[in-house]
């Protein structure tokens, strides 16, 4: 009898976090794989039973040594990381064992255009991003016209900082 008491008078906790900034939170983690450092971004594919099925930040290909490569922003371009560098988006992506097809992707930075299109070739149907820092770019406006023209939903959420000492 005491136990059915203890039941009826307790209620469950009211200030858990909800999906979305629990999976922004695992981005935020994924974001501190990377090696940039400049620019770190991670991402996640949840499917429809909130289950994480791919993840990636963004690094090299891998194999390729990130002591081999460049990680500068500015010079000529192949002494630069942008020809070498796998974007988060893109590495979540590959690195998935089951198909991505009508899932969300949750990641730092609001896809560039060329993940753009690997998300919609891919068949992800939701994007939650936590920060558009290039959003005034011609770069930033193609990207959005690739994914709202594909009928991606496209969803922008603060994240939490997570901190790790």
């Amino acid at each position: 009898m005491e136990s059915i008491h203890l039941y009826k008078i307790m209620k469950k906790r009211n200030n858990y976090i909800d999906w979305d900034t629990y999976f922004l939170a695992m981005v935020e983690l994924n974001a501190m794989r990377s090696k940039d450092p400049n620019t770190q971004v991670g991402a996640v594919v949840v499917n429809d039973l909130k289950h994480i099925i791919a993840s990636g930040y963004n690094g090299l290909p891998r194999g390729l040594n990130d002591d081999d490569f460049p990680w500068s922003r500015e010079g000529k371009w192949e002494e630069t990381k942008y020809p070498y560098v796998v974007h988060a988006e893109a590495n979540a992506i590959l690195s998935a064992t089951f198909s991505v097809r009508g899932c969300t992707m949750y990641t730092s930075q609001f896809p560039c255009y060329e993940c753009a299109k690997t998300i919609v070739q891919a068949g992800i149907t939701k994007v939650i991003y936590s920060d558009n820092k290039y959003k005034d770019t011609i770069q930033n406006q193609v990207s959005k016209k690739i994914l709202t023209t594909a009928k991606v939903d496209l969803v922008y959420k603060k994240a939490i900082k997570v901190i790790i000492e």
